[in-house]
């Protein structure tokens, strides 16, 4: 999904009605973390997000591009997936949105660059193309 000018692929989740500044503060702050703020990156999701106004709000202010996933792509990647929430579990059969998104956002030879991080009602997990 990634395409070759893009180093990372950021996968997100949200609670519902999640504004879109605890968002891009979210991913800001994970960015940070990981050593890649200045990297080319793409935000990832679940399909079932697109109604979210706060990641399109987010994505506007980060001026990153938002891609919403179907539920089997990240099925697919959620086995590499590095936590779990018995929540998102419960409500989308994932172990983690956002760990999910990054993973197949980034590729079938991705690794997590950083594990998902939570704030505000929004999650957060990093993911770059691995060795081939």
């Amino acid at each position: 999904m990634v395409d070759d000018e893009t180093m990372i692929a950021i996968g997100l989740g949200c609670r519902k009605g999640c504004t879109g500044e605890a968002i891009a503060a979210l991913v800001r702050s994970a960015l940070a973390d990981a050593c890649c703020s200045d990297a080319p990156a793409t935000l990832f999701t679940h399909a079932d997000k697109r109604n979210e106004p706060g990641l399109a709000a987010a994505a506007q202010e980060l001026r990153m591009p938002l891609v919403f996933l179907e539920a089997e792509i990240l099925q697919q990647a959620s086995g590499r997936a590095a936590t779990r929430s018995e929540r998102v579990l419960r409500l989308f059969g994932l172990p983690s949105i956002a760990e999910a998104a990054a993973l197949a956002g980034a590729g079938p030879a991705s690794i997590l660059l950083l594990p998902r991080i939570s704030e505000g009602g929004a999650s957060c997990a990093i993911a770059g193309k691995g060795k081939a």
